[in-house]
């Protein structure tokens, strides 16, 4: 049938579903235990809001369901991308999942942040994506060490003083 027969109404456009957490092309999808407890509630969660989806407008209701499928589908797809790193032992050095203590330049104020995935990171949480320069920048150093971490122009000095697993 041809475009012009059909009401400007009947037309529903395709809901836009936000992408997840940027993950890099052929990087693996690593995550710490907690992430993934993250990721399987945060599905639990979608699952429950489709079953108990509520909206009397069946248009409605179809975006709706459209968008927390979409969703529910892109989860399902880092679920099932996701590779849990654990250490048996504690390493000496920053790996995955490490919680570390610095400090920047001249400045005393020590700074604490966990390396993990990108679904867990957290900026107010203090947790960084494994994927960002400053992790880069610390993994695989001890404590004592001085790593320079070039940012916009600028390098700033980050001192490794702790490294600790939990």
């Amino acid at each position: 049938m041809s475009r012009g027969f059909v009401k400007e109404d009947d037309q529903e456009e395709a809901p836009l579903i936000p992408p997840r957490a940027s993950l890099p092309p052929g990087v693996t999808n690593y995550v710490t235990p907690h992430g993934l407890e993250l990721l399987q509630e945060e599905l639990r969660s979608l699952d429950d809001a489709i079953h108990h989806l509520n909206e009397p407008d069946e248009r409605e209701r179809r975006r709706a369901l459209a968008q927390l499928n979409g969703k529910r589908n892109l989860l399902l797809k880092r679920i099932q991308s996701a590779r849990v790193l654990t250490h048996e032992q504690t390493p000496p050095d920053i790996r995955f999942g490490a919680h570390i203590t610095y400090t920047v330049d001249a400045n005393p104020t020590p700074i604490t942040i966990q390396i993990v995935g990108v679904d867990e990171a957290s900026v107010p949480q203090q947790k960084i994506a494994f994927t960002a320069p400053i992790a880069k920048a610390l993994i695989g150093k001890k404590p004592g060490e001085q790593v320079a971490l070039e940012l916009g122009g600028t390098t700033r000095q980050l001192k490794v003083l702790e490294v600790t697993y939990s």
